[in-house]
């Protein structure tokens, strides 16, 4: 089994190379693990707290779930992923079955943050995007997915997300074994990746 990470900054782009590398392997080879699977269940807070809670803060994660249900996978263990809504701020009552697979993805902004973690995965890669790239998407993705106002959307950035990348996303970027420049849009970056797993995957196939 491979175990990759990839990390990056909301709106980079990671997303895109996930779905490439999915693209590039055999069907039903890669599980996904999303970290935003893995925010705190918050069924004890108000409402009011919910809504005051910092995504972009390692603390708003269960890191420790995230890696006992990872190992659980390299281990040949199925796993029941919790599923997450923005809307309600807290995890939802249905679980995602998900079966190990020759490859495991664990996609999210601060996938490499946590050494447990990162000790786990075979390649790190961080996608790597400009600010005001990365601005401009989450705009057009909260303002159609979450409901929020342009307005909204840049008082968050300015406030919550740039501080939380260049604190604990951005430094992670030296723990990666790749980083690709400009997401989704990096072809040439994505297909040297995908032709480096494919060989990791077609080794351990021959083994």
């Amino acid at each position: 089994m491979t175990i990759i990470g990839i990390a990056g900054g909301t709106g980079s782009g990671k997303t895109t190379v996930v779905r490439k590398i999915v693209e590039a392997l055999p069907p039903h080879y890669v599980a996904v693990v999303p970290l935003d699977s893995y925010y705190n269940d918050t069924s004890h807070m108000t409402e009011e707290e919910r809504h005051a809670i910092n995504f972009d803060h390692p603390d708003a994660f269960d890191w420790k779930l995230l890696h006992r249900q990872v190992n659980d996978l390299r281990n040949g263990l199925a796993i029941e992923q919790p599923t997450y809504s923005y809307i309600l701020c807290n995890r939802l009552p249905e679980t995602v079955h998900v079966e190990p697979k020759p490859v495991i993805i664990i996609e999210g902004i601060m996938t490499l943050l946590n050494k447990k973690l990162r000790d786990l995965m075979d390649l790190k890669i961080f996608v790597d995007t400009d600010s005001d790239e990365r601005l401009i998407r989450n705009i057009q993705r909260d303002i159609v997915e979450r409901g929020r106002t342009v307005e909204q959307v840049v008082e968050r950035y300015l406030d919550v997300l740039k501080p939380m990348h260049e604190q604990f996303i951005e430094p992670t970027k030296r723990y990666a074994d790749l980083i690709i420049p400009q997401g989704g849009e990096n072809l040439k970056g994505i297909a040297i990746l995908r032709k480096y797993i494919e060989g990791i995957v077609a080794k351990e196939s021959k083994n």
